[in-house]
C-alpha cells in the first residue's frame, strides 16, 4: 500500500472525522466510540506496516444488532485510507467475484491460491460489509482463501450482525468451516457494537406509524396508496415514450418480466418490477447485483406479507468427502425448517441489501403495512436488517 494517510474529507483520521460529526450529524454512542478507537489504532498501525511487513496488525471485526453504525464506521475508516491498495465490497459481491475467478482458473493447479495471490498483489486492506455465510460453497473455500490472503499480508476489516463464533451456525458440514472461524479469531479484533439504539430509526416517526414515513418521502407505502404509474411517469418525463420497455429485460442471460423500464446512461435509468417477477423463481444475488449496477432507480410493487408459520419441510441425508477415496462421513438426517414464503423473503432481503449497498433509489409498494411485512418465519433475525434499511432508504 502506498504511504500516506490523507482522508478523502481532508480530515486526518477516522477518529477525528467521527468526532467532527458528533453533535451535528451524529448522536454520541459509547459503543461506536469503542469501535472507532479500534479502527483508529488499526489506521495508525497501517502506516508503519506499509514500511515494514513484519509487523502486520490485526484487522477488525465489527458486529452487533442492526443500525448500530457498523457500516458507517467501516466506511469512515475506508475513506481515510490511501486510494491505492484497498477494496470495499458487500460480502456477497466479494464471494461472487471469487467464484468467477475460480471459474477462470478451472483446471489449473491450486486455483484458490492463485486467486488469493492476485487479490493480495492488488489489495492490502479488504473491507467486507455484512459478513454472513449461508452457502456451503462459500463455506468450503473460505478457510483456504483467508489462509492464503493472511499469509500474504492482507488485513481484513468486516461488519456482521453475528459474532465470529456463530458464523455459518447450523450450516451443513459446519465442522469444515471451523478452521475459518479460528483463523478470523486469530487475525481480527472482535468488537461488539452493543448500543441500544437503531440509529437508522433515530428521530424518525414511531415504528407503529410507518405511513408518516411513506407520505413524507413517497418511497414506501401501501399498494392502495402508491400510484406507481404516476411515479414512473414523473421520473421519465423528459424521455420519449417509445423508449420505454414494457416487456422484459435480460439479467444474467435470462429474461425477467418488467412492468416498465427505461435504461439510459443518465440519472433517470429506472425499472419497475412486480414483486413476484423479481423475488419468486430462479433468482439469485447475481441478478440483484446486475440490476443495482444498471439502474439508478428500482420500483418494486405489490410486495406481499412474507414468512409464515415455520415448519419442518424435508429431511436430507448425504455424505461429505473423506480423506481417502473410500472414506466418507455421513451428514446424517437433517430437518430443514422454514415458512412457505421464506424463499421469497430471502431473495427480498438480498435485493434490499444490494440496492442499499449501491445507493440505488428504491420505491416499494406493499400489500400490508411495513411493520407487518414479516411477523413470523425462520428469517426474523435477518429481516430486522431489511426493515431498518427500508426505513433509512425511505428518508433519502
Amino acid at each position: 500500500m502506498p504511504d500516506g494517510t490523507a482522508c478523502k474529507s481532508a480530515i486526518s483520521s477516522p477518529k477525528t472525522r467521527y468526532q467532527s460529526l458528533v453533535g451535528t450529524k451524529l448522536v454520541a454512542d459509547p459503543a461506536q466510540i469503542e469501535g472507532i478507537n479500534e479502527l483508529e489504532q488499526l489506521f495508525q498501525s497501517l502506516a508503519s506496516y506499509n514500511n515494514n511487513r513484519g509487523n502486520k496488525p490485526k484487522g477488525v471485526y465489527l458486529w452487533g444488532d442492526v443500525g448500530r453504525g457498523k457500516t458507517f464506521l467501516m466506511d469512515l475508516f475506508y475513506d481515510c485510507l490511501p486510494t491505492e491498495g484497498k477494496l470495499r465490497l458487500h460480502f456477497h459481491r466479494f464471494m461472487a467475484r471469487i467464484h468467477q475467478a475460480l471459474k477462470e482458473h478451472a483446471g489449473q493447479p491450486d486455483p484458490l491460491i492463485k486467486v488469493a495471490q492476485q487479490l493480495a498483489n492488488e489489495y492490502h486492506v479488504l473491507c467486507f460489509d455484512e459478513f454472513f455465510v449461508s452457502d456451503i460453497g462459500d463455506a468450503m473455500i473460505l478457510a483456504g482463501l483467508f489462509t492464503s490472503l493472511f499469509e500474504q499480508g492482507v488485513v481484513l476489516v468486516a461488519t456482521s450482525n453475528i459474532p465470529i463464533e456463530r458464523l455459518y451456525e447450523n450450516g451443513l458440514a459446519r465442522h469444515k468451516f471451523l478452521p475459518c472461524i479460528a483463523l478470523l479469531q486469530q487475525q481480527t479484533q472482535s468488537i461488539h457494537l452493543a448500543g441500544v439504539q437503531d440509529h437508522r430509526l433515530h428521530m424518525s416517526p414511531s415504528l407503529t406509524d410507518i405511513s408518516s414515513v411513506a407520505s413524507k418521502s413517497n418511497y414506501i407505502g401501501l399498494s392502495s396508496q402508491m400510484n406507481f404509474a404516476d411515479i414512473f411517469g414523473q421520473i421519465v418525463a423528459a424521455n420519449q415514450t417509445d423508449q420505454i420497455n414494457q416487456d422484459s429485460i435480460t439479467i444474467c442471460h435470462r429474461q425477467i418480466p418488467v412492468v416498465r423500464a427505461l435504461e439510459t446512461t443518465a440519472a433517470d435509468s429506472v425499472v419497475w418490477f412486480d414483486f413476484h417477477a423479481l423475488c419468486e423463481g430462479p433468482r439469485s444475488q447475481l441478478d440483484y447485483m446486475e440490476i443495482a449496477t444498471r439502474f439508478n432507480t428500482v420500483m418494486v410493487s405489490k410486495v406481499p406479507q412474507l414468512g409464515g408459520k415455520v415448519r419442518g419441510w424435508i429431511k436430507a441425508r448425504g455424505t461429505e468427502d473423506g480423506i481417502g477415496d473410500n472414506q466418507a462421513a455421513s451428514t446424517g438426517e437433517r430437518v430443514v425448517s422454514y415458512a412457505v414464503k421464506d424463499d421469497m423473503a430471502r431473495r427480498f432481503i438480498s435485493l434490499i441489501d444490494e440496492l442499499y449497498d449501491q445507493g440505488v433509489r428504491l420505491y416499494v409498494s406493499t400489500e400490508v403495512p411495513l411493520t407487518e411485512l414479516y411477523l413470523e418465519g425462520s428469517l426474523k433475525f435477518e429481516f430486522r436488517r431489511t426493515y431498518s434499511r427500508l426505513i433509512e432508504m425511505s428518508r433519502d
